[in-house]
């Protein structure tokens, strides 16, 4: 097949088509305030934005995928591609192989990818060697820890990109550090989804009185990361560490997929204390209740240290570092192995993330990047 052109320089483009990749849970919730930006931005204006939706199928498992897409009621993916698992570079290579298809059939203006994963670096290699335009929600970001994955999908995507829209005024000067000088601060779409889905959650969910739980009376456990769930020393170190903090306290741990394997294969039920209540993942709005109720977060999950600072939720990161350096800094969120009993918050120190219009300024941008080449 022939490479695609760069897109004519002109004043306008009317029927702008953009394509929208994701392939696991924080790219589902990234993606809910761009679509519905989109819409805003098509009834607000004489242009007209095509959003078209490709679901690598990187996260496979239901209630990881689809139960999400009910949830939030969002528009059923346009291409679902069924990559399933594989090692990164079978996984990488698949999504970056069915994303050039796509994007020979769909001939698109932009296409977004969002955060870190094999999802987002698959997309952009796709793109880039199209001379598409790639825009990167959530750019920035370092943990400086290369034997994360998830910062060489990062750090190559970030120095790819066209368009760099950071959470952040650190992340901006994250990206200038290394040489890039075009990042954005448009403040973080999380955040947007948090102030939506608050409303939404106290309305759908039930899971608190389903658990008997009452509010501020017990902690919530999380475990994903690669890092934690592929090494059983690990694992071993984490749940020990878990143990320890929960004392007498009743800890609801929603069980990631990934953590579930290596539990079933490698443990023995009575391994976490018995007052940490092992349950099925939950959908994102039954997530946010038990966060917002809840007296202490433990994860290793990026979304839900922001989500636990905006909660005004104490946070423990079960890592060595983190991305969300704010929200240490701010006191409401602490590193595992610094954690001595207690938190020492500093207050809000106001918006750190934007002021929850992120999703209405990318599409502006886009939309004026266009316009203005």
């Amino acid at each position: 097949m022939p490479a695609l052109q760069p897109h004519p320089k002109q004043e306008r483009i009317i029927n702008m088509k953009i394509i929208n990749i994701v392939g696991a849970r924080p790219q589902f919730i990234k993606y809910f305030p761009i679509s519905n930006a989109i819409v805003r931005f098509n009834i607000q204006t004489d242009a007209r934005i095509n959003d078209v939706l490709v679901h690598t199928g990187q996260h496979y498992d239901y209630n990881m995928s689809k139960i999400f897409f009910d949830g939030f009621s969002m528009k059923v993916p346009d291409y679902y591609l069924c990559v399933g698992s594989g090692t990164h570079g079978r996984q990488t290579a698949e999504i970056l192989k069915k994303t050039e298809e796509v994007l020979f059939e769909e001939r698109p203006d932009v296409v977004i990818v969002y955060g870190d994963t094999n999802s987002t670096l698959g997309g952009m290699l796709a793109a880039v060697k199209l001379h598409i335009p790639v825009a990167h929600v959530e750019a920035g970001l370092r943990s400086f820890n290369k034997y994360m994955p998830e910062e060489i999908n990062r750090i190559l995507t970030d120095h790819i990109s066209t368009y760099l829209f950071c959470s952040s005024e650190n992340a901006v000067k994250q990206l200038k550090i290394e040489g890039i000088t075009n990042g954005i601060n448009t403040g973080d779409v999380m955040y947007d989804v948090l102030l939506n889905a608050k409303e939404i959650a106290e309305k759908k969910s039930d899971i608190i009185d389903s658990l008997g739980l009452r509010e501020k009376e017990y902690g919530v456990l999380t475990i994903h990361r690669p890092e934690n769930t592929d090494n059983i020393e690990k694992f071993k170190e984490i749940i020990s560490f878990v143990n320890s903090v929960a004392n007498d306290k009743e800890i609801i741990f929603p069980m990631h997929p990934r953590s579930m394997n290596i539990y079933n294969d490698y443990f023995i039920k009575h391994t976490f204390a018995d007052n940490i209540k092992i349950i099925d993942p939950v959908s994102y709005f039954d997530s946010i209740m038990l966060l917002k109720n809840s007296k202490l977060l433990l994860t290793d999950s990026g979304g839900m240290q922001k989500e636990a600072y905006w909660l005004k939720v104490p946070c423990i990161t079960l890592r060595e570092e983190t991305e969300w350096t704010e929200t240490v800094e701010s006191g409401w969120n602490i590193l595992y192995k610094d954690y001595s009993g207690s938190h020492k918050i500093n207050g809000s120190q106001g918006l750190l993330y934007g002021d929850g219009h992120a999703a209405d300024k990318i599409i502006n941008i886009l939309e004026t990047g266009f316009i203005n080449e």
